[in-house]
């Protein structure tokens, strides 16, 4: 790609969007454009038309989706799939009309069967049934993937879709109704080690900063700790979702950022498909290859937080799928490798957010 090239970076302030643009800046990219929701609805077909109309970008990047954690999941399942199908409807469809020179796609690794073979090869997609809590949202990224895919077999277009696994870092949700299970785990346990302390300011600036279903830290002590207690969190007690068993895999996402522009820098679809008649999967993994529990997680979280009281989990609530590793062969292969550990990307998560309260 020309130093100069227009690239427009679908939710440029989201977690991924923003490690993106930051990367691109890094690497010496000057014409790199966004915009905000405000400014631009990406489930606005006329909108969305009338943006590529204007500015006429030579590459995008579609970091922009409706996501959540496995509560947001199953509560709003219609948003998750009728939000993403119209971004994804309208971004690869104006790419498409506007001669796009090449589009990287970014889905999850939620793609995959529940009960699918670890470490999850691509050629695993559509094997089996999919994990049941999140399965709007992987139905459309699947369409988003074979949209792409579909493209490319019948107009000869150059676009990628990438998978990445659980992503963390700057920039990520720490609302604790949709956040996904890292980020939440390290608000919570923030929130419950304030409790312990007695610290209530520190817990009305933590809810000044990020309100809670319209708590702000402007409510009474009573008001707040039920509140709170509704997500588990009491002094020197955190109740945390499912068994706490399930394995799971997690990237930082300054290095999926990475690996995003590698690919888009050095990779093409015609790379990824031999000539065989049937050509489908031509999608890449992204993730570590490592995987630990959410056991093992929540200590870590809690040793980074500082939070030495009590961790219950509550088996009533749902688990999800109980492992989802990546195999990176391919991802490996085509030269690219992670560099943050989870302990210093935990680490790292936490004074970040920290920093902005």
């Amino acid at each position: 790609m020309e130093k100069d090239a227009k690239i427009y970076v679908a939710g440029h302030r989201g977690l991924v969007g923003s490690a993106i643009l930051r990367n691109l800046q890094q690497r010496g990219y000057t014409n790199i454009i966004g915009r905000t929701h405000a400014e631009l609805d990406l489930t606005d077909a006329t909108a969305v038309r009338e943006f590529f109309d204007t500015e006429r970008p030579e590459y995008v990047i579609l970091a922009a989706a409706h996501v959540g954690g496995i509560m947001a999941n199953s509560l709003y399942r219609a948003d998750f799939i009728y939000r993403n199908l119209q971004i994804q409807q309208n971004v690869i469809g104006e790419s498409w009309r506007h001669g796009v020179k090449k589009l990287l796609f970014l889905g999850s690794t939620c793609i995959y069967p529940r009960d699918a073979r670890q470490p999850i090869t691509e050629d695993q997609l559509l094997t089996s049934p999919l994990e049941y809590t999140n399965e709007p949202y992987a139905i459309a990224k699947i369409a988003g993937l074979k949209m792409i895919e579909s493209f490319n077999l019948q107009y000869g277009t150059d676009y990628i879709a990438v998978m990445p696994t659980n992503l963390y870092g700057p920039n990520d949700n720490f609302d604790l109704e949709r956040s996904h299970v890292l980020p939440a785990m390290i608000r919570k346990m923030h929130l419950t080690r304030m409790l312990t302390d007695g610290d209530m300011d520190a817990v009305r600036s933590d809810l000044a900063k990020r309100p809670v279903e319209g708590e702000d830290g402007t409510g009474s002590d009573e008001q707040i700790l039920g509140l709170l207690q509704r997500y588990g969190i009491t002094p020197g007690k955190l109740t945390l979702w499912g068994s706490g068993q399930p394995l799971r895999e997690f990237l930082w996402s300054e290095d999926m950022a990475d690996a995003s522009v590698h690919i888009l820098e050095n990779v093409s679809f015609a790379d990824l498909h031999g000539n065989e008649r049937d050509i489908r999967n031509c999608h890449i993994n992204i993730g570590t290859g490592l995987e630990l529990t959410i056991k093992e997680l929540a200590d870590k979280i809690a040793a980074a937080v500082g939070y030495t009281g009590t961790i219950e989990w509550d088996s009533t609530k749902p688990d999800g799928t109980m492992r989802k590793l990546c195999d990176v062969s391919r991802l490996h292969k085509l030269g690219w490798h992670h560099t943050v550990e989870i302990d210093e990307g935990i680490g790292r998560l936490y004074k970040w957010y920290l920093a902005g309260l």
